[in-house]
């Protein structure tokens, strides 16, 4: 069975540009999921979904809903159909890694329906994986809707200010209160963080792995457009993150 890795914290902190190094240096093959509606993962790992066919979790709900409703569903039922789909037109495939992105919402309501559909497969999918990570929402209510309740690894990424030491709490508490469990809680620090903030995040007691190093090219490529996969070996943040997940027994 593969490893469950999250990547957590409040908006801002470099969630997804974690997530994207981190997909870098581990070990093939890697499921990702990007649970962020504003959807940043697949452009800063390159992959543009419209050009590739393949639709967010969020879309092919949103399809077999209007489908259902038009009286053309088929002869699937709904569940086959969002199985159908997840195998085919919501998944993309590259050579070192494959991908759910959920999407912004099509539909009224809140993302539990589509949060539900991605907690159900990766029960199916971790067994064809050595690693599945998510890249979590800013906020905590994710926790709240157990999209994965077992955790090998949970990254929390901070930025250095009094919201994040209270985030780590909030953290801790409400995965506690609703029964996720952890295997190893980490705290990492976004490129905002200078040797003070280091020896305060130090001091919470958690495990603090370091810190994700400012890189001007990861700027540059995040605002072109171009995928952070394509950073040089010696970038910065490149090397800091390759440093984080050897402190974590990933590498």
């Amino acid at each position: 069975m593969g490893k469950k890795l999250v990547a957590t914290g409040r908006g801002g902190t470099g969630k997804s540009t974690f997530t994207s190094l981190t997909s870098r240096y581990l070990p093939p093959p890697i499921f990702l999921i990007d649970l962020d509606p504003d959807q940043s993962l697949a452009e800063m790992l390159g992959v543009n979904l419209k050009e590739e066919g393949v639709k967010t979790i969020s879309e092919a709900l949103y399809d077999i809903i209007a489908a259902r409703k038009a009286g053309a569903g088929g002869s699937m039922s709904v569940h086959e159909r969002i199985q159908f789909l997840l195998n085919t037109e919501a998944l993309y495939e590259g050579n070192n890694f494959d991908l759910f992105v959920l999407g912004t919402k099509l539909t009224e309501g809140c993302y539990c329906a589509p949060d539900a559909i991605i907690s159900g497969a990766i029960p199916k999918i971790i067994d064809s994986y050595r690693y599945v990570m998510i890249d979590s929402p800013a906020g905590l209510e994710h926790l709240n809707r157990e999209v994965v309740s077992d955790i090998d690894d949970l990254f929390v990424i901070l930025d250095p200010s009094s919201k994040s030491l209270k985030h780590i709490e909030r953290i801790k508490n409400i995965t506690s209160a609703i029964g996720i469990k952890y295997n190893h809680f980490y705290l990492v620090g976004n490129y905002r963080f200078d040797k003070d903030t280091q020896k305060k995040m130090e001091a919470t007691g958690e495990i603090y792995l370091g810190n994700i190093e400012y890189d001007p090219d990861l700027e540059k490529y995040n605002l072109s457009g171009r995928s952070l996969l394509d950073l040089p070996e010696d970038s910065p943040a490149c090397k800091s993150v390759k440093k984080i997940l050897t402190k974590a027994g990933l590498l």
